[in-house]
Parts: structure tokens; sequence; C-alpha cells
């Protein structure tokens, strides 16, 4: 039986126009998909005990307020500093090379925190997050930072690059306020920047790891 070309082509166009559809509807993010999967490398301190890694806190602390050439350290605490590293070491523990490690292991999480996860380059996203405002008038905001908790960069340090994003918004909108979590939807670009927020004691700046263009900023509803 022939087909109707008719009936043939209307379902071909309802369903390129549902494709259309689908390949422009905004990918859902969560913060952690800002920051790529990296290999993960062997934890050396995971063999530890706990009152090991006691020790070993208090020798790093003592050992960088030296390294400072902070003189206000006592007797008592270089004392404890030498005990530990002879118990430790009595115990079999490279007291030197764990520290390295330490070094090393927080010097790799800083760098891992300004690298952008190069697929979501040109993506419709929507992601979820607290605004700090960098244009407004009034409670008008046309341009802001995007963090994943509240108070980020204004109550505690700035989270890494990689986990702000400076938003543009198409329109301005009404601000909720610093404690009122918004959807933002729109076009995301892993471009760097640097931005200089105020804060009431003065201005830092911030470095950034995306961009988006924001074609609707909402209220958060789960």
């Amino acid at each position: 039986m022939l087909k109707n070309p008719v009936r043939s082509f209307l379902v071909l166009c309802c369903a390129l126009q549902a494709a259309s559809a689908f390949a422009d509807a905004p990918r859902q993010l969560m913060w952690q998909d800002l920051t790529p999967t990296l290999q993960a490398s062997e934890n050396p301190f995971s063999k530890l005990t706990k009152e090991q890694l006691t020790k070993l806190v208090e020798i790093a602390q003592v050992r960088e307020r030296k390294a400072r050439g902070d003189n206000s350290l006592s007797a008592v605490e270089t004392g404890i500093e030498q005990t530990n590293s002879r118990k430790l070491e009595e115990e079999g523990v490279d007291v030197n090379a764990l520290l390295a490690k330490r070094k090393e292991m927080a010097e790799q999480q800083r760098a891992r925190g300004h690298v952008v996860n190069a697929a979501l380059d040109g993506q419709i996203v929507r992601i979820p997050g607290y605004l700090l405002p960098l244009e407004f008038s009034g409670k008008r905001v046309s341009e802001f930072l995007l963090v994943p908790w509240v108070g980020a960069c204004i109550h505690t340090p700035p989270p890494p690059p990689n986990q702000i994003v400076h938003v543009k918004a198409d329109k301005p909108f009404d601000f909720g306020g610093l404690f009122a979590p918004v959807w933002v939807t729109g076009r995301m670009s892993t471009v760097a920047a640097k931005k200089s927020l105020f804060l009431i004691d003065g201005s830092s700046d911030i470095d950034i790891g995306y961009s988006l263009q924001a074609s609707q900023v909402e209220p958060y509803k789960e």
C-alpha cells in the first residue's frame, strides 16, 4: 500500500521540529560540571592514623612559621615539633617526603581550580547559584557574578575561578538579595576574565573562569 505523501511530509516536519526544540533546550548544569575530571593521584596520607596526621599537621605548622621568619615561636612549640618528627620517623613515616607531597598536592589543587570544562564552550546551559551584583540601578541588575554558595567572595574567600561565572543579562531584572538563589539560562563561554567586586571595605579583583550571556534569570525553584 502506498503511503500518503502529505502525511509523511507532516510527520517529517514534526520530527524535525521536535529535534530542533530538543537541540535548543538548555543543558542543566550543577557546579561540579564546571570542573573537569582529572586523573586522581595516590593519596599517601590515607595510610596514616589520625594520631599520625595530627602530629604531621603540628610539624607543618611550626615549619611554615619558621620559613616565614616568625620569631614568636616558643621553645615548647619547637620541642613538640622535634618530638613529633622523631616519633613519626621511628614509626617509619618519612616526614620530609610527606610534607613535600603536601605542598605539591596543594599546588595541584590551586592549578585545578583554573582548569575549565572546554566542552561547555558555546553551549546553552541552565545553572543555579547565588549572585553578586556588578552593574545595577536600584534593584535592577544587569551584570553579576554567579557563585555556588551564599556569601562567596564577601564572607568567605572566593571560590576557584572555575567555580565563578560572569553573567551579563539580556534584560535587567529585579535583584532579590544575596541570599536569594536564582536559575540562570544562557550561552556559556570558557573565557577567563578578572572583575572588580565592590565590597563594604573596598574592592577586590576576582579571577573568573566562565562567562555567560543570560537570556533568562529567574528565582530558584526545585
